[in-house]
């Protein structure tokens, strides 16, 4: 077995489907089909169920996934030991929470380009959760510390959320008394069954039969329609706070959330992984005050 083998494999396990990884990997469907059926006759076993909608890896390709993947590390780290003296050079994808990505990261991933002209960032922030080991990202951000699988956890910051509402809004409709007076008021919240983590069900700890009039599925979507009157919403203090159109509504109550950077044990050696994680730690810590 070689290399080349493992990294076909890798394709189809990450793609799902034979078709998906020859477009990733520049190869014809048939040629894929045929290396991986060699390499399941090379190891006498069969690594993915094939099935009308895509593949599925079987146990032994859930096996195989692992050392796959170690292989794969290995392979990069030597390419970046031959090159140890050259600058930092590649693709890091960065995987976070829309408000955070949009709000906080967009904004500032520029200056580490400009530091380093050969690094290129991917930055997907969408309101979803990552698989490291699938490569859907090479660091992820992350609202909760993973408790399972081979991954390296290293806290961001915490960061605080509260009830916040338009300006206008307020003018017409008055500010709420009491947590209990949220009820007759036109409220912003998540769609509930698209939640993809616990973490995002805080709506009980203001109210406990919060009811959405109006349900958006990312925070940067439920800040803007905050922003335009739409109703009272629970929103990112830091992104909030940017906004002198949005008003803190019963400021005593708020909760806290932290944010962590993950990324898979193989990878963390890799220096242009290991030198983007730094920085989002550098530059979490130089503007931790907005936080």
């Amino acid at each position: 077995m070689n290399w080349d083998d493992a990294r076909i494999f890798l394709a189809v396990a990450r793609q799902g489907q034979f078709l998906g990884a020859a477009k990733a990997l520049g190869l014809n469907h048939a040629t894929v089909a045929r290396r991986i059926s060699a390499l399941e006759a090379a190891l006498g076993s069969t690594l993915f169920h094939r099935r009308t909608n895509g593949t599925e890896l079987t146990v032994q390709g859930e096996r195989f996934l692992e050392m796959a993947e170690i292989m794969e590390s290995a392979s990069l780290a030597a390419s970046e030991a031959a090159g140890a003296d050259s600058a930092i050079e590649g693709v890091v994808r960065i995987g976070a929470p829309d408000g955070f990505g949009v709000a906080f990261l967009a904004p500032r991933l520029g200056e580490l380009t400009e530091r380093h002209p050969g690094l290129r960032i991917e930055l997907v922030p969408v309101p979803r959760a990552f698989s490291l080991s699938r490569r859907e990202a090479d660091i992820a951000v992350t609202l909760e510390r993973p408790r399972e699988g081979r991954l390296v956890a290293r806290k961001l910051t915490d960061y605080s959320l509260g009830l916040y509402a338009s300006r206008a809004y307020l003018a017409r409709r008055g500010m709420p008394g009491s947590l209990a007076d949220l009820a007759d008021h036109p409220l912003v919240g998540y769609v509930e069954d698209l939640l993809y983590t616990a973490t995002l069900d805080y709506t009980a700890a203001f109210l406990k039969d919060w009811r959405s009039s109006l349900s958006v599925s990312s925070a940067m979507g439920q800040t803007e329609a905050v922003r335009a009157g739409a109703g009272i919403g629970i929103l990112h203090a830091f992104m909030a706070r940017r906004d002198p159109d949005l008003v803190p509504v019963l400021s005593a109550h708020t909760l806290r959330r932290a944010y962590w950077t993950v990324l898979h044990e193989d990878q963390r050696a890799l220096r242009r992984i290991a030198l983007v994680s730094d920085f989002l730690t550098e530059i979490v810590a130089r503007d931790r005050d907005i936080f």
